[in-house]
């Protein structure tokens, strides 16, 4: 039987991802998940703080030829009710950065990660899934599909929604759905995009184009409600690039779509806890939230972060878990909540909620220190204070000179 310090489960970016990351602090990992993959055709839109990460694990040079920077964010209100808001654009040279952060296909940003894995000396890829987990007092038995068996003191779940090693943790989860899917396209368009992402706000949910490398190619995800995303994923392609050119107000001049378009339900989901003894879940077997505000793999990012650090205090294995989870609550439930909150804004007839959403961007559109903070916060949980704290300390060596 073979044993590892940490095991993995889950070899999608987030768990790719977290078996490099944990890889650099000198412990023996498996990284375990069926190596059949679907294709994917979406994107991934990476903030500051998780490209700074990339480039601590010596990814980033390799990634950035596929990205495309973010240096404006726009949102537009899209809807034909009585209360609209104004458009608000945020401007990443406000805050100080070249880009907010940057998109990238997660086809190549995958194959990327699988070439570091391929290569590295402390990941042992196992090609299987896991049937069973079971702790006992020194370390977790996981059981795959072969019958092979392995033992770790650490066990990370990024198995996704239906994690299985959230189930044999007895880890709780609740689950919500939304009366939408999410239509999700590539395209290219007669003027350049500029590095703008433009979401538009609608009665249906957000429309959001989001730069590709390139000048000229988009990616689109369109929330709808789920018999009229079918239909539209279903119509020819010139029908198709014709309905997104209408519904982006000829924004980029004339569409034409690439490829097929994909289009899946919308739900949110969290874990009742995000670690336990030996278990700790990261990415989708923790949380999953509509695609609004490029919040979801940010977010993983952080969950890996987090763990990283941890292990690297080489404390006691056996409590992880709880360490995990309470390092990890706010920032998971305040995200969750922001973004379920907003995606619900968008739906509801209410004129006090419009009233109230209509408002929050009037004043984003003024008030310019009120926009820095709400910047600094989407690229980094408490990003305004300790731009404040840093602000107030050279402040202070200023005087003191």
């Amino acid at each position: 039987m073979r044993q590892f310090d940490i095991a993995v489960v889950g070899a999608g970016l987030a768990g790719s991802l977290a078996a490099l990351a944990l890889a650099e602090s000198g412990r023996s990992v498996a990284l375990i998940a069926p190596p059949a993959r679907a294709a994917d055709g979406r994107t991934t839109a990476l903030m500051d703080q998780s490209i700074a990460f990339l480039k601590t694990l010596g990814l980033w040079e390799t990634i950035a030829p596929h990205a495309a920077g973010l240096e404006t964010m726009q949102i537009v209100d899209g809807t034909t009710r009585l209360l609209r808001a104004p458009p608000v654009a945020f401007r990443a040279g406000e805050v100080g950065l070249a880009a907010f952060g940057y998109n990238i296909p997660n086809a190549p940003l995958l194959a990327v990660l699988d070439a570091r894995i391929a290569a590295s000396e402390g990941i042992v890829r196992l090609e299987g899934g896991v049937t069973a987990a079971t702790a006992f007092e020194a370390g977790v038995e996981l059981t795959l599909d072969d019958g092979e068996r392995v033992t770790a003191g650490i066990v990370v779940g990024a198995d996704g929604r239906k994690s299985r090693i959230r189930e044999s943790a007895g880890i709780g989860v609740r689950i919500w759905s939304y009366p939408q899917s999410a239509l999700v396209l590539n395209f290219s368009h007669e003027r350049p995009h500029g590095n703008v992402s433009t979401e538009f706000h609608t009665e249906s949910g957000p429309f959001t184009q989001v730069p590709l490398p390139g000048g000229r190619r988009s990616s689109l995800v369109w929330v709808l409600p789920p018999k009229e995303a079918a239909r539209l994923r279903d119509l020819p392609a010139e029908d198709l690039a014709r309905a997104v050119e209408g519904r982006m107000q000829s924004m980029l001049g004339k569409v034409s779509v690439e490829g097929g378009a994909q289009s899946f339900p919308l739900s949110g989901m969290t874990a009742d806890r995000f670690g336990k003894g030996r278990f700790v879940l990261i990415g989708e077997a923790a949380h999953a939230f509509p695609p609004i505000g490029a919040q979801g793999l940010n977010l993983s990012l952080r969950d890996i972060m987090t763990l990283r650090d941890l292990v690297k205090d080489h404390a006691q294995n056996e409590t992880l878990g709880e360490r995990f989870d309470r390092r990890r609550q706010a920032d998971i439930r305040s995200r969750t909540l922001s973004v379920d909150l907003l995606n619900r804004s968008l739906l509801s007839d209410f004129l006090p909620v419009q009233f109230l959403r209509s408002a929050g961007l009037h004043l984003l559109s003024a008030l310019g220190p009120l926009r820095t903070v709400v910047m600094r916060e989407g690229i980094e949980p408490l990003g305004a204070l300790k731009a404040f704290r840093e602000g107030l300390r050279e402040r202070i060596a200023r005087k003191r000179a």
